[in-house]
């Protein structure tokens, strides 16, 4: 018999992931072709 505990942890963590991935902002916007790309900041990468 499988352990309650251990499908409720599994399916709950699912969910979290889920209701987390869809609340991104990013998932509402679709670039344009014509939109010019965002420069990468370059003083937070290290090494630069």
């Amino acid at each position: 018999m499988i352990d309650n505990l251990a499908l409720g942890l599994s399916h709950g963590l699912m969910m979290l992931a889920a209701f987390l991935l869809l609340k991104r902002p990013d998932l509402d916007r679709e670039p344009s072709p014509h939109d010019t790309p965002e420069k990468p900041d370059t003083k937070t990468r290290p090494g630069a």
